[in-house]
């Protein structure tokens, strides 16, 4: 484990933090200007499938990054690629590499409080009740964090539910006490389009407000509406996702310094383009574009295909399947925006359906190889499509997903096909 204290790092010729002004979503890596050099961005979780992706993605716009990761659904060398993409991209540029540190160790452990002081300053500050007895505060050249080191399997998540409380919520309810401690308050979180729960299956993309914490909104009239009662979640892995948001809404409610964002995924896939950086998971993969390159890589027999009658157009889900890339960049924008609200929920999705047979068709036009595929039953607390509503984050970021389903299939292919998945 690296020292606390000399954590592994990048020398930079220049630094980033986040900018004043809100810049649109990058557009191909392009690079921000104007950001404080004594700043970075804490992610934690930032060598997994999207941390290390939205890792490069912020790297690429300019802005410093510190990375922890206990690397236990994760390699360090994630860590050099994400390192020597980033340099490639600024010098090919002429633009300055901004600095990129890793410590690796659980972010519930102590060890994070001895993270978070490397990146703190203490100042003296007049009393707001006494001018004549100032007081020490904390000043963090930590501005802003996004927060990915979950545990994320829905099976699992039955099977094991107290560890997915334990780590997800409580160790969240911990971070944000530690954060608080330290005076840094831009957060973001990463979510799930599960909290939705049954609702996924509407008939109509889902928008934010079909989740709201509390449940009630003001329409575009003005009017507060009181949504009925959310339809029952289908997992641990759900509930822990739901019970963070409440619980991070009730903390930016009780104090209007926070700047929070909920980012809920819909369905992640694709790599970067360079075949450098894609879902390499330490454990068995459960996502269906893994699963499926396991089948064409003769790890797996088959992809198990759970329902063909449902009321889709060829009988299996329906999906929204967004860019793993597109994800990434819509982290840089909330991590950039000038939020007004202290906090705030966005969809993260194309906005466009896919079934899993159409999913599966992709693969095979990449990869040019035929996908054994075995039909099953339906499982228990599936839904038959769940299709995202991106108009907010479109409105609010100035984020949409640019990648097509196709265009996922072949950067996922690429990763693939370079053997880049590393063994220790």
């Amino acid at each position: 484990m690296p020292s606390l204290s000399h954590p592994e790092s990048l020398p930079s010729s220049g630094g980033t933090s986040l900018s004043s002004s809100r810049p649109s979503t990058p557009d191909d890596g392009e690079c921000q200007h104007g950001h404080d050099a004594d700043q970075v961005v804490l992610v934690i979780g930032g060598l997994g499938f999207i941390g290390s992706h939205t890792t490069l993605e912020l790297l690429k716009a300019g802005y410093s990054v510190s990375i922890v990761d206990d690397l236990s659904n994760s390699f360090k060398v994630a860590f050099n690629r994400i390192r020597d993409l980033a340099v490639k991209h600024h010098a090919s540029r002429g633009t300055k590499m901004p600095s990129l540190q890793l410590h690796t160790l659980d972010y519930r452990s102590h060890s994070m409080r001895s993270v978070l002081d490397l990146y703190s300053e203490s100042s003296w500050k007049a009393s707001e009740t006494d001018a004549q007895a100032p007081h020490s505060a904390r000043r963090s050249r930590i501005s802003g964090v996004i927060h990915f080191a979950a545990f994320k399997s829905v099976s699992e998540s039955i099977t094991h539910p107290v560890q997915y409380y334990q780590n997800n919520v409580c160790g969240l309810v911990n971070l944000i006490s530690l954060l608080g401690e330290h005076d840094i308050r831009n957060f973001v979180f990463s979510s799930s389009a599960t909290v939705y729960g049954c609702k996924a299956d509407l008939g109509r993309p889902l928008r934010e407000e079909d989740l709201v914490h509390p449940e009630s909104y003001v329409d575009d009239n003005g009017a507060e509406v009181t949504p009925a009662s959310f339809a029952s979640l289908q997992s641990p892995y759900a509930r822990t996702k739901f019970f963070c948001e409440a619980i991070l809404a009730d903390i930016a409610r009780a104090d209007s310094a926070w700047r929070i964002t909920c980012l809920r995924y819909f369905n992640p896939i694709g790599c970067d383009s360079s075949g450098l950086l894609g879902e390499d998971p330490r454990g068995t993969p459960t996502n269906l574009f893994p699963v499926i390159t396991q089948v064409l890589t003769g790890a797996r027999e088959h992809l198990d295909v759970f329902g063909s009658n449902w009321d889709t157009r060829d009988g299996t889900p329906v999906r929204d399947y967004v860019h793993v890339s597109d994800v990434a960049r819509g982290h840089v924008a909330a991590l950039a925006a000038q939020a007004v609200e202290p906090f705030r929920t966005f969809n993260l999705g194309s906005g466009t359906g896919t079934t899993v047979a159409e999913a599966v068709r992709s693969l095979e036009r990449a990869s040019q190889r035929p996908i054994a595929v075995r039909l099953a039953d339906r499982r228990e607390g599936d839904v038959g499509s769940c299709v995202a509503s991106n108009e907010r984050a479109c409105r609010e970021l100035g984020w949409e997903a640019k990648e097509s389903v196709g265009q996922c299939a072949e950067d996922l292919w690429n990763f693939v096909s370079k053997a880049q998945a590393p063994t220790s």
